[in-house]
C-alpha cells in the first residue's frame, strides 16, 4: 500500500475522543470541635449576672427603698430652708448647721441621716431575700439548672448585693447634692481640719465619701446572704440581717465592751469624716475597709458552705 492511500484513509476515519474522567470529589472531612476551654462557663456566669442585677433593680419594693433614701435629704434640706433660725453645733445630726452657708454639706447630713437605720434596713431586705426569696418563690431549683456552680451563682448574687449597697449611698448623695445645690447653693468647703478646698475638690471628696458608705455595708450584705441560705421565709432573713444591724450598732455604744467595738461591722460606719480633713488620716478608713473585708470573707464561707451542701426542694 502506497504512502498516499494510507493518508487518505487516515483522513477519512472521524476523530475520536478520549471519554471525559467523571468528576471526583474528595470527601469532606469531618467537622472537629475545639476542646471547650476551661473557661467555658464564664459567657453563662455574665448572663447570670446580668439578670441578677436587673431582678435586684427592676423589683417594685427595692425601687421604692431607693425612692425612700433619696426622699430623705430633700425632708433634711426643705426642713433646714423653711426654719426660722439656723441649728446650734451639736444639735441635730453633724454638719446640719452648715447645709445653710454651702448645700454640699447637706450630702454628709444625709449619710449620717440614713447609716443608723434606713441604709441598713435597705441593705438587711435585699440580703436577706437573695437567696431565701428564691428559695420560697421555688424558682431556686430551674436556677441550679445553669451550668453554673453552686458558688459562682452565690458570688454572682453576692455581686449584685454589692452593687446595690454602691447605689443605694449613690442614691442618697445624689440627691443630698442636688437638693443641697438647689436650696442653698454651692462654693469653696472649709474642712473640718480648717483648710478651704475648692468645689470641684469637695466634689471629689463627697464621692469618695458615698463610695466608703457603700463599701461599708459589705459586711452587713454577707451577713445578710448568709442568713438568707439558712431558711426558705425571706422574711425572717430580713428581720434577722436588720436585726444584727441594730444590735451591732446598740453593742457599739456600750463602754463595758470596748473591746468588742473593733470587731463589730458597724464600728467604722461614720469613719468617712476623716475624709473631710486635711490631710486626710487612713488609719480608721483602712480598718474600715478590712473589718468589712474581714466579714465579706468569714460570712461567705459560711454562705458557700451552706448553700453548696443544702438540698433544694424548693
Amino acid at each position: 500500500m502506497s504512502t498516499s492511500s494510507v493518508a487518505g484513509t487516515a483522513a477519512t476515519r472521524p476523530a475520536t475522543r478520549r471519554p471525559a474522567r467523571p468528576a471526583t470529589r474528595r470527601p469532606a472531612r469531618p467537622a472537629t470541635r475545639r476542646p471547650a476551654r476551661p473557661g467555658g462557663r464564664r459567657p453563662a456566669v455574665g448572663r447570670l449576672l446580668r439578670s441578677e442585677l436587673g431582678l435586684v433593680f427592676r423589683r417594685r419594693r427595692n425601687l421604692v427603698l431607693l425612692a425612700v433614701l433619696a426622699l430623705v435629704p430633700v425632708l433634711i434640706g426643705t426642713a433646714v430652708a423653711l426654719s426660722s433660725s439656723s441649728p446650734e453645733a451639736g444639735e441635730g445630726p453633724p454638719f446640719i448647721e452648715r447645709i445653710a452657708g454651702n448645700g454640699l454639706f447637706l450630702v454628709l447630713t444625709s449619710l449620717v441621716a440614713v447609716l443608723p437605720l434606713f441604709l441598713p434596713l435597705a441593705v438587711g431586705v435585699v440580703s436577706g431575700d437573695a437567696v431565701a426569696g428564691e428559695a420560697n418563690l421555688g424558682t431556686l431549683r430551674y436556677l441550679l439548672v445553669v451550668p453554673v456552680r453552686r458558688g459562682r451563682l452565690l458570688l454572682v448574687k453576692y455581686g449584685a448585693l454589692l452593687a446595690f449597697c454602691l447605689a443605694a449611698a449613690l442614691v442618697v448623695a445624689g440627691a443630698g447634692l442636688a437638693a443641697g445645690l438647689a436650696l442653698f447653693g454651692g462654693g469653696e468647703v472649709t474642712l473640718l481640719s480648717g483648710a478651704t478646698i475648692p468645689f470641684s475638690s469637695a466634689l471629689l471628696r463627697m464621692l469618695a465619701v458615698a463610695l466608703y458608705v457603700g463599701v461599708s455595708m459589705a459586711g452587713l450584705a454577707a451577713v445578710g446572704l448568709f442568713v438568707s441560705t439558712l431558711t426558705e421565709v425571706p422574711v425572717a432573713a430580713m428581720a434577722t440581717t436588720v436585726g444584727l444591724s441594730v444590735a451591732s450598732q446598740v453593742l457599739d455604744t456600750i463602754p463595758q465592751i470596748a473591746w468588742l467595738h473593733p470587731w463589730l461591722f458597724s464600728h467604722y460606719w461614720l469613719a468617712f469624716g476623716d475624709l473631710l480633713r486635711q490631710p486626710v488620716p487612713t488609719h480608721d478608713l483602712i480598718l474600715g475597709l478590712l473589718t468589712q473585708a474581714a466579714y465579706v470573707v468569714v460570712f461567705g464561707v459560711l454562705a458557700w458552705s451552706r448553700f453548696s451542701t443544702s438540698d433544694v426542694s424548693a
